[in-house]
């Protein structure tokens, strides 16, 4: 484990002040603008704020020459202000896919990465009212007014980037936001958070800090019936980033950009797992279960639930893209959320995770409570059957409620009016279902954006209640660094924002032959260490990669 950096090193900004050590983590990205700081005041926001949209073209091999020709454009008039963000965008008449421009990006540039796919418009729930106002199917429908609703969104490169070392305040909420507005809503930060940012960092994610955000600057956008390809710029004179520094850095970056597409690579099937290893062993981790039984049935603590995890990592034997594995679960998984987070000369944080942490668009926020897990059936008549099951577990239904009524506390402390509708539901994914509710408010501010954030995570899903203690629990007993599994990870914008929750993840290492993901058990009262069924013996039978896959999608879990 690698000490806990400085609280001062996260303000850093400016080129000169980073030391060598950093410089060569980051390469290139330590001359961009780190927005976490600056004389200027992390609560002013910028003096420009545009979007600037180009004339469609047919195909996307059309639109980086275009935009190059704006960006010369836009050098030679440049805006008379000390701080702004610019984003020049090119509609595409035709729906491209993201991660294919992604993936035809070069693997070798020191450059930032992301991606990020929304979850799919409507989710297969089927309720039942068994607390509350319950009854009825539930969909999520598409806002017909918005005419730029995003599928998934890839990007390379950051016009600004934020990242720190210290738990996610109020100032790093206030110095994203400063370079987001209403009036361009497709300018957006992505990023994650670490589940903890108290716990000392592993050196596996110190290049992500405590969290990690990028306005990319060069984005692809796929819609809904379209695509698009944007740039953006940020400046700022108080962070020593000038606009000339920032439109150099765009140019440099503009020149690595493929306008090729190529098909997605597919996982070579004859890729295997060769060796893996769980953290803790099963000896440590049945007593680590035991502890918190102990704890969860005695009178001296609070506790009544905690969620432990256990980190698998895994050698394979095939150099492998993290894009490969990220479509091979975007692929079946249609009902979730996919991201993709890679700092420079970094490790890749993938994930497909089906959790919503919050949704915001202005002042309506939505969020919702998952818990309880099981495969789905091989029939209708089996699958129904194990539905029910769940439906009627005690164990599973507690958990559920412990789940769901803490996020409506949180949310009633922020928000004039909750509902929920459903109160209960089965939430069927591909290979999996879940006990769901869906949750709802109006927002008394819609400043609160932070609050909702700090209030909402941990989950209890993923934590424990109550937080604090089952946070405590977690840190002196798990053993190992989450970082960012389980946390945030989404995007702001400047009138919408959406968080997911970091679970069914896995780091993928530089070079691509070490995966690590986490699974999870929960504890409450009625639960036992060996509640869940055993796989390490089925990985022994089943060493193909594939397997892994399908295990991060959720079908199993690794004890």
């Amino acid at each position: 484990m690698a000490a806990a950096l400085a609280r001062s090193s996260g303000r850093l900004s400016i080129p000169n002040a980073t030391s060598s050590s950093a410089r060569h983590r980051y390469r290139s990205c330590w001359l961009s603008m780190n927005g976490c700081g600056g004389a200027g005041g992390s609560d002013r926001a910028v003096g420009v704020c545009e979007t600037r949209t180009l004339a469609s073209v047919s195909v996307p091999e059309l639109a980086v020459p275009q935009l190059k020709l704006a960006v010369s454009v836009l050098e030679a008039n440049p805006p008379q202000s000390d701080s702004g963000i610019i984003r020049l965008q090119v509609p595409i008449r035709q729906r491209a896919d993201a991660l294919e421009w992604l993936q035809a990006q070069s693997q070798h540039q020191v450059l930032p990465r992301c991606f990020f796919s929304s979850r799919g418009q409507s989710l297969d729930l089927t309720s039942l009212s068994l607390v509350g106002n319950g009854g009825g199917l539930a969909s999520t429908a598409k806002d017909d007014g918005d005419e730029q609703e995003l599928v998934s969104v890839a990007g390379v490169g950051s016009a600004v980037f934020f990242r720190g070392s210290y738990p996610f305040a109020l100032q790093d909420w206030q110095s994203i936001k400063r370079f987001l507005c209403k009036d361009c809503p497709l300018i957006r930060a992505y990023g994650a958070m670490r589940f903890d940012a108290r716990t000392v960092v592993a050196p596996e994610w110190e290049d992500f800090g405590s969290f990690y955000f990028i306005v990319p600057q060069v984005e692809f956008d796929q819609l809904q019936e379209s695509s698009m390809v944007a740039l953006t710029i940020a400046w700022d004179n108080n962070l020593l980033w000038t606009w000339q520094k920032a439109m150099d850095e765009l140019k440099a970056t503009l020149q690595q950009i493929s306008s090729c597409f190529g098909r997605l690579k597919k996982l070579d099937p004859k890729t295997t797992i060769t060796s893996f290893q769980h953290f803790p062993p099963k000896g440590s981790w049945d007593i680590s279960v035991k502890r918190a039984l102990e704890i969860i049935n005695g009178r001296e603590s609070e506790l009544v639930k905690v969620v432990l995890a256990r980190c698998s990592k895994y050698i394979i034997d095939t150099p492998t893209d993290p894009l490969v594995l990220l479509a091979s679960l975007k692929a079946e998984s249609q009902n979730a959320y996919q991201f993709y987070i890679q700092p420079p000369g970094a490790p890749a944080f993938i994930g497909n995770t089906p959790e919503q942490l919050f949704h915001r668009k202005c002042f309506h926020v939505t969020s919702e409570a998952l818990a309880g897990t099981r495969a789905r059936g091989v029939t209708k008549a089996e699958d129904l059957q194990i539905g029910q099951d769940l439906l009627f577990s005690p164990k599973d239904n507690i958990e559920f409620v412990i789940v769901r009524e803490s996020i409506r506390r949180k949310l009633q402390i922020i928000c004039d009016e909750v509902h929920i509708e459903p109160s209960k539901a089965l939430r069927k994914l591909p290979r999996v279902q879940h006990l769901s509710a869906q949750l709802s408010g109006r927002l008394r501010d819609e400043d609160s954006e932070f609050d909702i954030l700090t209030s909402l995570h941990p989950s209890p899903a993923v934590c424990g209640l109550p937080t604090e203690e089952a946070r405590r629990f977690i840190k002196e007993n798990e053993m190992f660094d989450r970082g960012m599994y389980a946390g945030p990870v989404g995007w702001f914008g400047g009138r919408e924002s959406e968080f997911a929750v970091g679970i069914r993840s896995a780091l993928v290492k530089n070079g691509v032959t070490g995966v690590e993901r986490i699974p999870v058990q929960e504890v409450v009262p009625v639960s036992r260490p060996h509640g869940l069924p055993s796989k390490s013996e089925e990985y022994n039978k089943h060493c193909q990669l594939k397997m892994f896959l399908r295990y991060i999608q959720g079908l199993g879990r690794l004890f």
